[in-house]
Parts: structure tokens; C-alpha cells; sequence
């Protein structure tokens, strides 16, 4: 690594030349994020291929979803930390390379015990991605124009569960699940590299101040930044809840093949990805407004969930679920600009400690959602418990600001 840091070293970039140069920033870190989440969400897809590996029934499949999110929530908060400590380039790469090892790895598990463990640390060093993509953000963009960094940055949670539903299902009909988590584990560790020679801190090269940690205790008692969350937590509840049930929901709920669901789950990801930067937008072209936006859209989400538990037939979805995937990430780009331009200097640690506690969410609900499913054999209660989360998101918008401030 130490040669291919010497080789990358540049002057640091200023003036006019950081705006051509900033949107490489951003485009570097939004891939970097996108395969995390791919290698997150993978496993959704070729988890029921790969049961009779693990001797795992449908039900218990959530377990390995659960445990990387075990690992994710333990991470995030640190290092958003590390991010306004060591900055997010080192970051970004402590991120990428050793999550493209440990999925190579996965590749070769055959019993639960060491899946689960290596699921846990995949999760571990996934948590510095987005923390490090969110500083990056805050770094090299003005508070008007964060809107639409932060909706494209953000649409690789989205494109990660169109590129998983629409890719992995295909290469399983070519090669062995393994070989899947082989290629991707080998890839990810090459672009980490590419990460740390292209990446930095922010546009004057300036050395990060680290934060103490009054900056970080004061966030705590931060009404906008305790807001934000909470909106994060109910909109993320809805969001990966329906990417991560819907596809078994719909198949053994209702009998849909597992094709004409996964590109049912496809299409409501390909909405986002457009929906996000738009959002973005036009956040940017009201002065940089959050709040308004981000509780409409929640409860328009609530009600879209709340209308799919009433849907029965293909054609139906298919309509619905492109409608949902507008509401069900836009708020997303948003919401984090809200948490992180609270947290000021510590943007990377209010950005990691938002995350942490918004992955709560992330790693109940697969179990709260097969419970609810096996219990009542229900798919529509399944989706209600799903509104349940937004909801209560768009509510704790109402008492937060609409700042338009610097």
C-alpha cells in the first residue's frame, strides 16, 4: 500500500479546480458504497440457494442478514469517529478492503456457527463507508448544493438492491453461490486500493481537526439531530424491511415466482435511484430545505406500505411498488444532511452515530417480520407492521426546524 501512496500523492486542489475534481470525490465514495451494500443485501438473494449448505429453513435465513447488522451497528458510530479523526480516506479504504476479503471468505463457509461470524465482521468493516461518504460530502460541498450530492450519493442503498435482485439470481443459474461471493470479495478489495490513491480528505489538503468529545456528548441534547434520527430509524424500518421480506413475501405469501418478484423488489430500487437526486434538487433550489420534504414523504410512504398489504395480484404490485420506491429512499439523501449539518465539525460522527441507531431498525426488522409472518401466515399484516416505522418517522418531523441557514 505504501507504494501506491507515494505514486498517488497530489497537490492538494483549490479554487475552481475543486469543483471538477469534487464530483470524482463523490462518484469514488458512491461506488465504494454501493458495493458494501451489495455485499450486504447479497446474501437476500442467494440465501435460498445456499440453505441446503447451512441445512437453514426460509424462516431462519435472517439470521445471517441479522448478524451483519450486529457488526454494522457496533461500527458505525466508531468510525464516524475515526472519519473526523483519521479522515474518511483512510477510512474509506479500512472499510472496503477488509470487507472484500472477509466476503471472499464467506465464499468458503459451509456450517452457521463460522458464517455468522464472518457475516458479524463483514458488517464490522462495512460501517465506515457511508460515515466517510457523508464527511466527504460536508467537506467538499456547500450547504446548497449538499441536496443533490447527498441524493446521489445516496442512491447506491437503492442500486444495490436493483444490481442484487436483478444480477445475483442470474450468475446463480451460471455458477455456484460461492463463486459469487469469491468475484465480489476480490473486487471490492482491488477498489478499496483505488480508494486510498484517489481520495481526499477535502479540497485544501488541510489536516482534519479531531473532535472532542463535548462535540460529540452535545449531540445528545442536539432536538434537531435527536429528530433526524428518529426520522431515519422509522424510514429505514419501512425501506429495508420491504427490500429484505418482500421478495419471500411475495413468493410464498402469494405464489409469485421468484423472478416476477425479484423484479417487482427491482423496480421499486430503479425509482429510487432516480427519485433520490431529484429530491436532492430540489431541496438545493429552496435554499437548502429538509424538514417539509422529508415528512411528506414519510407518510406518504406509510400509506403506500399500508395499501400493498391490501394488494393480491401481480399487476397490482406492479403498479403499487414503483409508487412506493419514490417515498421509500427519498427522504433518505435528506434526512442525513439534516443529521449531519447538526453535528457541525463532528459531521462524520453525528453522520456514523445517526447510522448506528437507525440499523436498529435494520436488524430487527427481518426478525420482527418473519415472525409476524410465520405466526399469522399473513403478508398484509407483514406489510402493515412495515408502515408502522415511517409513520412514526414523518411525525418526528412535524416539531423539527426548516433551517435554510449556512
Amino acid at each position: 500500500m505504501d507504494a501506491i501512496v507515494s505514486n498517488a500523492e497530489i497537490k492538494p486542489v483549490s479554487g475552481e479546480k475543486a469543483k471538477p475534481y469534487r464530483w470524482l470525490i463523490l462518484m469514488t465514495a458512491w461506488f465504494g458504497y454501493l458495493l458494501s451494500f451489495v455485499s450486504r443485501l447479497l446474501w437476500t438473494s442467494v440465501g435460498s440457494s445456499a440453505s441446503e449448505s447451512f441445512g437453514l429453513s426460509l424462516a431462519a435465513l435472517g439470521l445471517f442478514v441479522s448478524a451483519f447488522y450486529v457488526g454494522y451497528i457496533a461500527s458505525t458510530a466508531l468510525a464516524g469517529l475515526g472519519s473526523d479523526r483519521f479522515g474518511p480516506r483512510l477510512m474509506l479504504a479500512c472499510s472496503l478492503v477488509p470487507l472484500g476479503v472477509l466476503t471472499f471468505l464467506f465464499g468458503f463457509t459451509s456450517s452457521v456457527v463460522p458464517g455468522f461470524i464472518l457475516q458479524a465482521l463483514m458488517g464490522l468493516m462495512a460501517g465506515a463507508d457511508f460515515s466517510s461518504g457523508i464527511k466527504l460530502i460536508i467537506s467538499w460541498f456547500r450547504r446548497n448544493e449538499r441536496g443533490r450530492a447527498m441524493g446521489l450519493f445516496m442512491t447506491a442503498t437503492s442500486l444495490g438492491l436493483v444490481v442484487t435482485n436483478l444480477i445475483a439470481p442470474r450468475l446463480l443459474e451460471f455458477t455456484d453461490w460461492r463463486h459469487v461471493y469469491h468475484y465480489l470479495g476480490i473486487f471490492t478489495i482491488v477498489y478499496g486500493l483505488f480508494c486510498y490513491a484517489v481520495v481526499r480528505d477535502n479540497p485544501n489538503g488541510d489536516k482534519i481537526s479531531p473532535v472532542n468529545w463535548r462535540q460529540i456528548r452535545s449531540l445528545a441534547r442536539n432536538r434537531q439531530y435527536v429528530l433526524a434520527v428518529i426520522a431515519g430509524v422509522g424510514g429505514i424500518w419501512g425501506a429495508w424491511g420491504f427490500g429484505i421480506w418482500s421478495n419471500a413475501l411475495m413468493t410464498k405469501g402469494l405464489q409469485f415466482s421468484p423472478v416476477v418478484a425479484g423484479s417487482i423488489v427491482a423496480s421499486f430500487g430503479v425509482i429510487a435511484v432516480i427519485s433520490k437526486p431529484l429530491i436532492g434538487l430540489l431541496s438545493d433550489m429552496l435554499g437548502g430545505r429538509r424538514r417539509t420534504i422529508v415528512m411528506v414523504d414519510l407518510f406518504m410512504f406509510a400509506g403506500l406500505l399500508l395499501l400493498t398489504a391490501c394488494l393480491t395480484t401481480e399487476a397490482q404490485f406492479w403498479i403499487v411498488v414503483p409508487l412506493m420506491g419514490v417515498t421509500a429512499f427519498s427522504y433518505s439523501p435528506l434526512q442525513n444532511a439534516m443529521a449531519a449539518e447538526a453535528g457541525g465539525d463532528a459531521a462524520g460522527s453525528a453522520a456514523g452515530i445517526s447510522v448506528a441507531i437507525d440499523s436498529i431498525s435494520v436488524s430487527l426488522v427481518p426478525l420482527v417480520i418473519g415472525y409476524a409472518f410465520s405466526t399469522t401466515g399473513s403478508y398484509a399484516v407483514a406489510f402493515a407492521v412495515l408502515a408502522v416505522g415511517p409513520l412514526i418517522g414523518a411525525l418526528a418531523m412535524i416539531p423539527a426546524r426548516d433551517s435554510t441557514g449556512h
